[in-house]
């Protein structure tokens, strides 16, 4: 799928801020951590890509009522939805200088997804950080998308095509609103 940015310039899907706030020394240090074995752009990007899919449990999966939305928070309490964990990755990725946004899929509700954009690549490809489980396999991928939920058209799914520098202001203010994962499953939007 080809995403359109949101913002025109690639230095705002390098910024920090404070959802994606890849200046905190919780995700400098995690960054530094899995910068050790990797030796290129690529390397490092499957590398913290496999890192927050597979340390992170996804909330729902774990059964924990906690709602995360700050991208140090997600590594710090090690957990988060979908929304949270790709905060986290899109932080990782930003830390050590490859652009990285947000992007989503209209499901049930709205699917949190990131976007990166490595060295010499003419193209965003869409990663899904979310978390494996039996009939979910994610993985990361450059040359086709492997998502953890592909959409179906016969059922009003589909892919949103903008890629965002940061978190929808919807999504965002569902995150920071929720009491707890219940809470946000019936907060989170069906539409953008």
């Amino acid at each position: 799928m080809e995403l359109i940015q949101g913002t025109p310039e690639i230095s705002a899907y390098l910024a920090s801020g404070e959802v994606i706030d890849h200046d905190h020394p919780r995700v400098r240090a995690t960054a530094a951590g899995i910068a050790v074995d990797a030796s290129d752009a690529y390397t490092y990007a499957k590398a913290a890509f496999e890192f927050v899919r597979d340390t992170i449990p996804h909330s729902a999966d774990a059964g924990d009522p906690r709602v995360t939305w700050r991208a140090s928070d997600v590594l710090a309490r090690r957990t988060g939805s979908c929304h949270a964990k790709a905060h986290a990755l899109v932080a990782l990725l930003r830390a050590e200088g490859i652009p990285a946004g947000l992007c989503y899929q209209k499901l049930d509700v709205i699917h949190g997804l990131m976007a990166v954009k490595l060295p010499g690549a003419d193209r965003w490809a869409r990663q899904d950080p979310r978390g494996n489980k039996p009939g979910v396999d994610a993985q990361f991928r450059l040359d086709r998308e492997q998502l953890a939920f592909p959409v179906r058209p016969e059922c009003n799914e589909l892919d949103l095509p903008v890629l965002f520098a940061e978190p929808h202001p919807v999504v965002l203010q569902c995150l920071q609103e929720a009491v707890d994962r219940p809470h946000l499953w019936q907060m989170l939007p069906t539409d953008l």
